[in-house]
């Protein structure tokens, strides 16, 4: 299912993984869950591939993304490439369950369990095919799973749809307690402040929408009950004429910044659509700091900008023409600058003097968090579009972020 404009965007729903061997019943278990034909079911183990995503609405989780994973007993050259996707998205799961099906070793699934506590993901591990043991055998694997796994596990039957209703019910519980609660804006206005936007069309936008950030933020301050005044950066002066007071905040393209602050009245706050996201999806303190090591850069620097997204460039991207730019005009053309998109966010950062992420709008806030988690951990600094933008603009010290 793709998201349509009516739909809560696949980033900002609650990613649930299903992990698990093969043939343990991942796929039934989905199925189950949301009383849908949603995932392929099969006998012939290995059936899921590469992780599937699927966006759901589930009756007291809300809008949610289930994820169904290739068995992490998976073999052979193909069987290695699939594990290492599943390991992948865990780093994109808000929360797990852990599916078993059979009274075998418990090593593997206590090694995934370790790797989740390591995350701090909440996970419920599951015994499904009750159906298939008799009382005394499932009393003796319930044991050994809260022994050797540190849990009682909830007892299932995804074919007969059997305690489906616990199931979810421990998935409710599991669902962390300020979830959906996060704000683009903070406190940086409030019911009856204006606020304006400005929303350059450049060649990026798609033909006829706007971009997500520019959505979300405007879904929000109407919300809010914000006066929302938009334009584009041709109109800024003209907009702020036709308005009766200043506006109470000024939210931008992070590719304007220099001339909206020329033209920005002394008591409005400005800040751009990238620093929000920066603290709605990331850490914006971490990406603060990462600026700083901008001014750290040499001729002889290593720079890598990480997008979101997999579009095909075009003439006016800001990560790879852009910020790549105003890097070359600052440090030179020797500055060396490496552009990776989508999935393909390399495990070493070591190599490089700073990371430069979009804003990503595109992932869920648990997988950019991860990546910051393995810039930090690698000790090498990272900031995000918007934040770099205001550094090599000069003015980050001036703008304010939620």
């Amino acid at each position: 299912m793709s998201d349509t404009i009516n739909d809560t965007p696949r980033s900002g729903r609650l990613h649930i993984g299903i992990y698990g061997r093969r043939n343990a019943g991942k796929s039934s278990l989905i199925n189950a869950i949301t009383g849908h034909e949603t995932a392929i079911v099969s006998d012939t183990a290995g059936t899921t591939t590469d992780p599937v995503y699927k966006s759901m609405e589930i009756h007291g989780l809300g809008p949610c993304v289930l994820i169904d994973t290739a068995g992490f007993d998976d073999s052979g050259p193909m069987g290695k490439l699939r594990v290492e996707k599943t390991r992948l998205a865990l780093e994109k799961t808000d929360m797990a369950l852990l599916v078993l099906a059979d009274d075998a070793d418990f090593s593997s699934e206590k090694e995934w369990a370790a790797s989740l506590r390591a995350r701090k993901t909440p996970f419920i591990v599951v015994l499904n095919k009750i159906d298939e043991h008799d009382a005394s055998e499932l009393e003796a694997m319930r044991t050994r799973l809260a022994d050797e796994l540190g849990q009682e596990p909830v007892l299932v039957s995804a074919r007969e749809g059997t305690n489906m209703a616990a199931l979810r019910e421990a998935m409710l519980r599991l669902v962390p307690a300020d979830w959906g609660k996060l704000e683009l804006t903070g406190r940086l206005c409030g019911e009856g402040d204006v606020v304006m936007l400005v929303m350059p069309q450049d060649i990026q936008a798609p033909q006829g929408r706007l971009i997500l950030p520019q959505v979300q933020v405007t879904r929000e301050l109407l919300d809010k009950k914000c006066i929302v005044a938009s334009c584009t950066a041709d109109k800024i002066a003209q907009t702020l004429k036709a308005l009766s007071q200043p506006p109470h905040l000024i939210i931008t393209d992070s590719q304007v910044f220099g001339e909206v602050w020329k033209l920005k009245p002394e008591q409005s706050l400005l800040t751009s659509f990238s620093i929000l996201m920066a603290g709605y999806k990331g850490d914006i303190e971490e990406f603060l700091r990462g600026a700083e090591a901008i001014d750290r850069l040499t001729p002889h620097s290593r720079v890598l900008i990480a997008e979101a997204c997999t579009h095909v460039p075009l003439a006016e991207d800001i990560g790879r023409e852009k910020i790549p730019s105003r890097l070359r005009a600052r440090f030179g053309d020797t500055i060396e600058v490496q552009v990776v998109s989508g999935t393909d966010f390399p495990a070493d950062l070591t190599a490089y003097d700073l990371v430069i992420h979009c804003g990503a709008c595109m992932f869920n806030r648990t997988y950019m968090l991860s990546r910051i988690e393995k810039a930090r951990a690698q000790g090498v600094p990272i900031c995000n579009y918007g934040v770099a933008l205001a550094k090599l603009t000069g003015i980050l010290d001036k703008v304010v972020h939620a």
